[in-house]
């Protein structure tokens, strides 16, 4: 089994879990390649993981959510199980903890575990001249904000080519069901199941009362043309890691990817217990009976 290890170096139990995973490597035949940034430490030589290497059966990320958005990118359209060892505080998306590393081990080796599959999002941009580049691909959302003191903006929203609207905001988010318990969510967006086949538009801070959540079908195009406005720092970001300067009327268009992140589950542990557990969702006296389950 040929495994891709991504992590956070931030983590001071990092080096140590990465020593227990390289002997729990070594005696049950496991090829371990890492990211260049964590191979000083390992405990002893790694070969390097490398987007155009040999194929992985497995990629485990060491870190928060963040972290795991941030190798299931690096995983381009290659779909390969993501296993997220969660060393943060929410890691709504990982599956486990770092307590319980040998034992997840155990369940890879024996083939124990599920796969949910989640869509991605494609996205690309369109100038005013119809000129065309390629944005990234996203796991949780593409989102079209202002930065720092920039003034509000103004974005005309379509779906499928038919006009919704226009928003004057701080911002629009496009979700996918894996990003509406992220950023959308804190936006004011709904939760949807991982079944549930559909993406999530969400204005930040809009300037009216009126406008609310979008829910739109998973087919559908959705395009957010930015409106010409006295800001001047008009930026597109995917997942809130990587991002690039828009202009004013550039067309910043998002639909459903061909690809899909496979998260590895473990257990039966589904989504609503991860709701109630992770989120805190629902009465404190149930997340108290949860945290004593535990």
């Amino acid at each position: 089994m040929r495994i891709g290890v991504v992590g956070n170096p931030r983590y001071e139990e990092l080096s140590g879990l990465l020593a227990r995973l390289a002997s729990y490597g070594a005696a049950h035949g496991m090829m371990l390649c890492a990211e260049p940034a964590l191979l000083e430490l390992w405990p002893d030589t790694c070969e390097p993981l490398e987007s155009d290497g040999d194929p992985l059966d497995l990629l485990m990320t060491f870190g928060g959510d963040g972290t795991l958005l941030r190798g299931a990118r690096m995983l381009g359209r290659n779909e390969v199980p993501v296993l997220g060892i969660n060393l943060g505080r929410v890691g709504f998306l990982t599956a486990t903890t770092a307590n319980h590393l040998e034992s997840v081990l155990d369940a890879v080796v024996r083939g124990d575990y599920q796969v949910e599959q989640r869509r991605k999002l494609d996205s690309w941009i369109v100038d005013a001249e119809g000129a065309r580049r390629e944005g990234e691909l996203a796991v949780n959302d593409v989102v079209v904000h202002k930065t720092g003191n920039t003034r509000i903006i103004r974005i005309r929203l379509f779906v499928d080519g038919d006009e919704v609207g226009q928003y004057t905001l701080d911002g629009m988010i496009v979700a996918t069901p894996a990003g509406s318990t992220a950023y959308t969510l804190s936006a004011g967006g709904p939760v949807l199941v991982p079944e549930v086949d559909a993406l999530v538009v969400t204005a930040i801070c809009p300037h009216t009362l009126s406008v609310r959540p979008l829910v739109v079908p998973g087919s559908s195009q959705v395009t957010m043309q930015v409106e010409p406005t006295r800001a001047t720092e008009i930026f597109v970001s995917y997942d809130g890691q990587l991002g690039e300067h828009v202009q004013p009327n550039d067309c910043v268009v998002v639909r459903s990817s061909a690809t899909s992140v496979h998260l590895v589950r473990l257990g039966r542990e589904g989504f609503f217990r991860r709701m109630r557990k992770k989120l805190h969702w629902g009465d404190l006296v149930d997340r108290e009976r949860l945290n004593s389950a535990d």
